[in-house]
Order: C-alpha cells, then sequence, then structure tokens
C-alpha cells in the first residue's frame, strides 16, 4: 500500500507484486489562509484523511491488511509540523511549503556570513538550495520563536520536528519511529546532502535544538511499524520518499539524464544527475532523488509553486468553470490561441529560477474581444511556459532534456500534453499510470521487501501510454515565449 500525502488531497492505492492496482482510496481537503501570503493545514486533518484513504483503499480491494506485506509513504516535502513526544499533538498547524510567512526574514539572511563566509553560499554548498521562505528551515525557525513556550519545550527534548512524512510515521507507529528519509530531510534545508547528516552550522545559525530532528535513512528500509489498531494488523513500512522523488522514481528515471515534470498542486521537474550534484548556476536547486544503501542518487529540480492550484482557483475564487475537465474543452474551443492573453501565476510569489517570493499574480493583455476560453486557455498555458523557463535553465546548467515524462493530474488533456511538447520542442512521454508519485512509493516499499531484485526490475514496471512531437513552427513559438518573458517582467514589479 502507498500513502500519497498531498497538499489538496490524502490517497492511498494498493498494487500487487506486477504493479497492478487493486484498491484506491482518495480524501480532499482545503488549507487555511490566516493572512495575506500564510498558508497552513490542520495537521488532525492530515491524519485522518490519511487514515480514511488508507482504509477506503483496502475496503475497494477486499483485501485484509494483513495481507499487506509492505506500505510506503510519500509526502508534500517542506510542510514544517512540531508536536508533543507524550501526545502527539502539534503545537501549531502545519506550515505549507507554498508559506510565505518568512519572506521578510529571509531577506535579511542573504546579507548574513557563518564563520566569514556568506550564508547563502554555505547553504547552496551544503543542502543543494537557495535562501527563500519555501524551505523548512525559516518555518520551523518561525515556530520556535513566535509559538509561545515551544522553544523551551523543544530545548527541553519534549518536542519533535518533521516533515508530514515523518508526522505520519510517529503517529502510524504509536510514538516508536522518529525518522524521515534522505529526500525529505534534504528539503529541510538543515541536512548536508554531500555529507549525509544534519547540518551543525546551519542548526546553530537558526537555532533549532538538535533534539527535535527526526533519524534520517535511506529511501528503502525499516522505517518502522504501523500498529495493528490503524487497520487491523502490523504492516511495515519500508518505502519513504517526497513526493517528487517518488514520482521521478514512479517514472522509472533512474539513469543520469532522465528527467520528470509533476503537474500537480505545484509543478516540478527534475532531473536524475547520478552521483553527480550539480551546483546550479540558474537558481535550480541539488537535492537528493533516491538513497539507497547509503549512497545518494542526486536530482536537479526547478520548483513552480502554482499549477493545478491555479485551475483550482479558477474553479472555486471565479467560477469560470465547474471542474477542471473543463480546460480541455476550453483549450479546444480556442485552438490554443488565448487572444494575446497571458498569465503570471505568482499567487504566492515566484519560484525557480526567479525566487522572487514578493511578486504577485499577473493577467496581461486583456481586451474587450477576450472570453472566458481565452482566459482558461491562459492559465493552462502558463503552466507550459514555465515548465519551458526550468528546462532552459536546466540545459544551461549542463543537464539537457531531450524526452520528458509527465505525471500528474493535469496530463490527462491532451491538448496540455502536445502544447508542452510544441513550447518544450522535446518529445513528451505519457505513462500508463499518472499516479506515478503513490507508484514510487510503491516502488521503494518494494525494494525494503526484496520484490524488486534491484532500480532496472523496477524501472521494467513503467509503460508508455502515449508520446507527443512537437509540431509547432519555430516562429510561432519564439513569439508565444517572448510574449510570457514580457508577462513576467510585467510581474516583477507587481509586488507586495
Amino acid at each position: 500500500m502507498a500513502l500519497d500525502q498531498g497538499t489538496s488531497s490524502s490517497r492511498a492505492i494498493i498494487y500487487d507484486e506486477a504493479g497492478e492496482v487493486h484498491g484506491q482510496g482518495q480524501q480532499t481537503f482545503d488549507m487555511t489562509f490566516p493572512a495575506d501570503g500564510w498558508v497552513e493545514q490542520d495537521p488532525e486533518v492530515l491524519w485522518k484523511t490519511t487514515l480514511t484513504a488508507a482504509k477506503e483503499a483496502l475496503a475497494s480491494s477486499a483485501l485484509d491488511a494483513a495481507e499487506i506485506s509492505a506500505l510506503g509513504i510519500t509526502n508534500q516535502r517542506e510542510t514544517t509540523l512540531v508536536w508533543d513526544r507524550e501526545t502527539g499533538v502539534c503545537v501549531y498547524n502545519a506550515i505549507v511549503w507554498q508559506d510565505r510567512r518568512t519572506a521578510g526574514y529571509c531577506e535579511t539572511l542573504v546579507a548574513q556570513e557563518v564563520d566569514g563566509r556568506p550564508l547563502s553560499a554555505l547553504i547552496a554548498e551544503q543542502t543543494g538550495l537557495v535562501i527563500d521562505p519555501y524551505f523548512s528551515s525559516t518555518k520551523l525557525a518561525w515556530i520556535l520563536d513566535e509559538v509561545p513556550g515551544v522553544r523551551e519545550r523543544a530545548e527541553a527534548g519534549a518536542l519533535c520536528f518533521g516533515t508530514v512524512d515523518s508526522f505520519l510515521i510517529w503517529r502510524l507507529t504509536e510514538g516508536q519511529s522518529h525518522c524521515t528519509d534522505a529526500t525529505n530531510a534534504s528539503r529541510t534545508q538543515l541536512y548536508d546532502i554531500e555529507r549525509g547528516t544534519w547540518s551543525a552550522q546551519l542548526l546553530d545559525f537558526f537555532s533549532i535544538p538538535k533534539a527535535l530532528l527526526p533519524e534520517v535513512k535511506d529511501s528503502a528500509g525499516d522505517f518502522g511499524t504501523v500498529a495493528s489498531a490503524w487497520f487491523g494488523a502490523e504492516i511495515p513500512i519500508l518505502g519513504v520518499a517526497g513526493d517528487q522523488q517518488a514520482a521521478l522514481i514512479g517514472q522509472g528515471c533512474f539513469e543520469p539524464g532522465q528527467v520528470k515534470s509533476t503537474y500537480g498542486t505545484g509543478c516540478f521537474v527534475m532531473a536524475n544527475t547520478g552521483q553527480k550534484k550539480i551546483r546550479s548556476r540558474q537558481n535550480l536547486l541539488a537535492t537528493v532523488a533516491y538513497q539507497l544503501e547509503g549512497e545518494a542518487t542526486y536530482g536537479l529540480e526547478g520548483s513552480i509553486f502554482v499549477a493545478g492550484a491555479a485551475i483550482k482557483w479558477l474553479r472555486d475564487q471565479l467560477g469560470l468553470i465547474e471542474q477542471a475537465s473543463e480546460t480541455s474543452d476550453a483549450f479546444a474551443d480556442t485552438g490554443g490561441d488565448s487572444g494575446g492573453v497571458f498569465v503570471v501565476p505568482a499567487f504566492t510569489g515566484l519560484g525557480a529560477p526567479h525566487w522572487l517570493p514578493d511578486v504577485r499574480g499577473l493577467i496581461t493583455g486583456l481586451t474587450l474581444d477576450t472570453q472566458r476560453a481565452h482566459l482558461v486557455t491562459a492559465f493552462l498555458q502558463s503552466v507550459v511556459y514555465q515548465t519551458e523557463e526550468l528546462l532552459r535553465a536546466m540545459a544551461a546548467d549542463g543537464a539537457t532534456t531531450t524526452k520528458l515524462r509527465v505525471d500528474g493530474g493535469m496530463v490527462v488533456n491532451d491538448h496540455l500534453c502536445q502544447f508542452l511538447a510544441d513550447i518544450l520542442n522535446v518529445e513528451v512521454q505519457r505513462p500508463a499510470d499518472i499516479e506515478t508519485t503513490a507508484r514510487g512509493a510503491a516502488v521503494l516499499a518494494g525494494l525494503g521487501l526484496g520484490l524488486h531484485t534491484d532500480l532496472g526490475h523496477a524501472a521494467q514496471r513503467w509503460q508508455l501510454e502515449r508520446a507527443f512531437l512537437p509540431l509547432m513552427a519555430q516562429s510561432e513559438r519564439q513569439t508565444l515565449l517572448a510574449g510570457y518573458a514580457g508577462a513576467i517582467e510585467q510581474a516583477k514589479k507587481v509586488t507586495l
């Protein structure tokens, strides 16, 4: 069973040894926005929806919990929780990866030094990341400093910090395991990804008590045992990875140079760089793609904060669509022509390669001829333009993409996939199973169980459903990219 705890839903999928799906469950939930740029989730909702989804998956499979041989977990990354060691109750809401509350603090960090070196250089060297409120470090520091009594309890060893995977493991094992895997640790901005240890320098700088931290393990291994109280039988937890790394695994991208792009709440492009940790000159992120038998494989990643979230906004806030599938119809109605409208969906700032947390969203090119379908098409296309920016940045860092494997809920849209191929000017490959995040967690659990002898064996499970080849004229492609580049420059002038 794979548990996929995401930003907008919790999902569970049960696979057999051949990779066939036997049951699934899903629970959606909403986030809260207490202030401008703040994004939070109720930890109890994360927990309860995960449990419910797992029970739904079991019920739909007609299997007994005792027939589940292993559990894999994948999760929204960077989202930060702190809880009591005795009760398991969080001291504050989960601060979501999209949250921007520490943007001001991050601005002050850019000019600071550690042991005579710029902090930004130390962070890049040790963690592969950039200074931005996206990561867990400043979120955790905020909880310690702003929630009354928390720092004292943390220093006394009474509290635990973790990303969502750690929180779920703690709850599932009834407090017997406080651990994470190397992929999730690599997103906290507190973990030295070359040495494979928590960074003493960064913990000291951010004033993070080491007693808060989980043990870091391989992505496939022993993370503890699910207590029988939850599903009726004990189940070993044998695989864990952050959602984007799990998608890379689920896409079978085990060779250096293979690239995937996931279109969920946000969009995340990741290239497998093998044993080489690329020091990006383009503000991309070096990260742990997965770690097996103590050896890390690295990835180069670009992060777009808003993808499917923009479509949800069109539905829930503006009422321009009633369901996400209507975006495909709108694209077809316009023939992919947005009527000169461009959208920069910077609802929570711009991610890679810009890293501008104070920039806000922009719709430009509106005229009296602009129709609903033009707007919907422009929002859909904005995800593609942002992906092109990331692939261009990756190429400048030495990671050129010739084929892109795509996954996530948005890629069921044939028009989106074709537009991706046209704008990126590469072959876009859509797998038979687009839920590759959960599949990646299952692959890791299978490795931990010994069902897969190696990654090559696991890669054989990947199946191509359809390939999309570039068809657009280069002149049209360049005109559209120039239009989006102009919209980005406009958006940079729209800040908090």
